[in-house]
């Protein structure tokens, strides 16, 4: 029973890494984003599996749903402007650039990378030594080990991304990251479910605040450039 629980808990911690890897790193953003709703759903096993179905549920509405439909409406794939909402398929590929192409100087990249290195190793040593009457051990579940990388690489990820979107995404799984340490220290009592959940709250609005404006941003930035380029057009 016991090797039974412990492969389902590295299946578990496999699948959040392998998602928020593709959801942070892939530089197709529609990717990026559809591996957001993997990693939303990985999360609500998660909870399953750490016994907090409260967490599950609203991870699932909040998570998976609602900041999960805000972002592909930032990226154009949800119209909410014609009679009820609308799945693009193939908006991903007709409007606006979906692929990021910036990329940084190589001194600025490894700096970043050694950062969020330290960082991981930061708090993993404050979980590790400062707190050992946490309620799961590091050591001996690999969902703590997931929560640390997950936080280290989201912020080493917003730091490095400059499109609006990919750092959006980093925000969020940021912030599951440290949902899921909160209840790996705290437990699954009432009182820490209950205040993983006002914090779900408050940042799926977030989310859903920063998808609009994304998109409000990305609309006036077209106009703007098909206005550029209709200029030395236009009869004098």
């Amino acid at each position: 029973m016991l090797a039974s629980v412990d492969l389902l808990e590295i299946g578990l911690s496999l699948c959040l890494g392998a998602a928020a890897l593709v959801c942070l790193f892939d530089r197709h953003v529609g990717r990026a984003t559809g591996a957001y709703v993997a990693f939303a759903l990985s999360l609500v096993l998660t909870w399953l599996w750490l016994g907090a179905p409260l967490l599950a549920l609203i991870e699932l509405v909040l998570g998976g749903l609602v900041t999960g439909a805000s972002l592909f409406y930032a990226l154009g794939a949800l119209d909410a402007r014609r009679r009820g909402l609308r799945f693009h398929v193939t908006s991903l590929r007709r409007h606006g650039p979906h692929i990021d192409t910036f990329r940084g100087p190589v001194s600025h990249r490894l700096a970043r990378t050694l950062l969020t290195v330290a960082w991981c190793g930061m708090v993993g040593a404050v979980i590790r030594l400062v707190m050992p009457e946490m309620a799961y051990n590091p050591s001996e579940h690999p969902l703590m080990l997931v929560a640390v990388l997950l936080v280290g690489l989201a912020m080493g990820a917003f730091a490095l991304h400059r499109h609006r979107l990919r750092r959006l995404l980093a925000f969020n799984v940021l912030g599951s990251g440290v949902f899921l340490l909160v209840v790996g220290l705290a437990g699954t009592a009432e009182g820490s479910q209950a205040l993983v959940g006002v914090g779900l709250l408050v940042a799926s609005l977030g989310s859903l605040l920063g998808a609009v404006l994304i998109r409000e941003l990305n609309a006036h930035e077209d106009e703007a450039s098909q206005e550029q380029a209709g200029a030395p057009g236009r009869p004098g």
